[in-house]
């Protein structure tokens, strides 16, 4: 086992502190007006945030005085769990429909959503897996078809509920961390051919999804439709300008843009704070991205590599598709903001993510 430092990555703590903090005044910020129109309380959304994000960073102080080599020895067992939950998501009187995906399970007055811890699982187990079995990893059947089956075992569960933009983030981590565990390019070349083909297929298959995809080439031809969500996020962004409209002052989320607290949170924060806001939060992102593989190059074994490469991996792509979309150059898909959207399972997971690297910072040497 190796062996702790006294103090983990101190820059990261202050970057993850400052998003989560940015991220809950644009929450508010946001949801203000249609919190105090639907629940009569214009902090509705603010304090249930603020409930996950107490219990997140509380979970991430406490995650990072775990030794993570405790979540190799129970990594099997985690991703049964998560298995278990995604199964049971699916039965009618377990889980719960929103928005057409039957995704969350209800807990009390909370609900959780399974697809979205099966990500750190997931990421858990493959670090366990790819560092017991790194050098038969050039092998397709004894390296990449094993672990690529589970993966795509737990795609086509998420799939079914149905979550297109949860299976992408835990397919492109996956598939990044086991290509930098070694595995072949044409190995690669010759999936991803495939994945495509199928990738069109899940498009072709839901009209809903093709209705996206027009939509993304050119949203005016739908502009009360499939387009009407990007077009008035572009609305939001275009007069921001440089400065932006002012903290608080966002036209669109004045029932425009629907629910501008989740997914599109980043298009009310760049109207009200410009140019300039969003460059920032882009360089917050970049930071702890750049913490982040400077902690994955500084581990101490091959575990703790994968493990913090998983977990950057996943942010990063989750930051790239939620600005995509919302700036009009990705499709439309349900992917969260890391911790700027309003969302009790996705925080509490960001969070819990970040506190596993804080732990490995503690090992890494760098």
């Amino acid at each position: 086992m190796p062996k702790k430092k006294s103090t983990p990555d101190f820059i990261l703590i202050i970057l993850t502190l400052s998003l989560l903090t940015i991220g809950l005044i644009m929450v508010y910020s946001a949801s203000a007006i249609w919190a105090d129109y639907k629940f009569e309380d214009s902090f509705f959304f603010a304090k249930r945030q603020m409930l996950f994000a107490g219990i997140g960073v509380i979970a991430m102080f406490f995650i990072m005085n775990i030794d993570y080599w405790s979540w190799r020895t129970w990594a099997k067992i985690i991703i049964i769990l998560c298995f278990v939950l995604l199964i049971a998501v699916l039965i009618p009187g377990i889980g719960n429909v929103r928005n057409g995906s039957r995704s969350w399970i209800g807990v009390g007055a909370f609900s959780i959503q399974p697809s979205e811890f099966m990500k750190l699982a997931m990421i858990t187990f493959l670090a366990k897996f790819l560092s017991e079995r790194q050098k038969l990893i050039t092998s397709f059947k004894k390296g990449l078809l094993p672990s690529l089956s589970l993966v795509f075992l737990a795609f086509a569960l998420i799939m079914l509920q149905p979550d297109l933009g949860t299976g992408t983030v835990m397919i492109g981590t996956s598939i990044i961390m086991i290509f930098i565990a070694g595995a072949r390019i044409s190995h690669f070349i010759g999936l991803g051919l495939i994945g495509v083909a199928g990738f069109v297929a899940l498009i072709l298959s839901a009209p809903y999804r093709m209705a996206r995809i027009t939509s993304f080439l050119d949203p005016w031809q739908d502009p009360l439709g499939s387009g009407f969500q990007i077009i008035q996020s572009l609305y939001a962004i275009g007069p921001g300008g440089l400065f932006g409209l002012g903290l608080g002052e966002s036209r669109q989320k004045f029932f425009y843009l629907p629910e501008p607290q989740t997914d599109f949170i980043f298009a009310i924060l760049a109207e009200e704070l410009g140019f300039i806001g969003g460059s920032f939060i882009i360089l917050l992102f970049s930071l702890l991205l750049w913490r982040g593989i400077r902690i994955a190059l500084g581990a101490p074994d091959l575990y703790g590599s994968f493990l913090a490469v998983g977990i950057i991996a996943m942010i990063a792509i989750q930051v790239m598709i939620n600005i995509g979309v919302v700036t009009g150059l990705m499709p439309v898909t349900g992917i969260t903001l890391p911790f700027l959207s309003y969302g009790g399972s996705s925080l509490t997971l960001m969070l819990m993510a970040v506190g596993v690297l804080l732990n490995i910072s503690r090992h890494a040497k760098y």
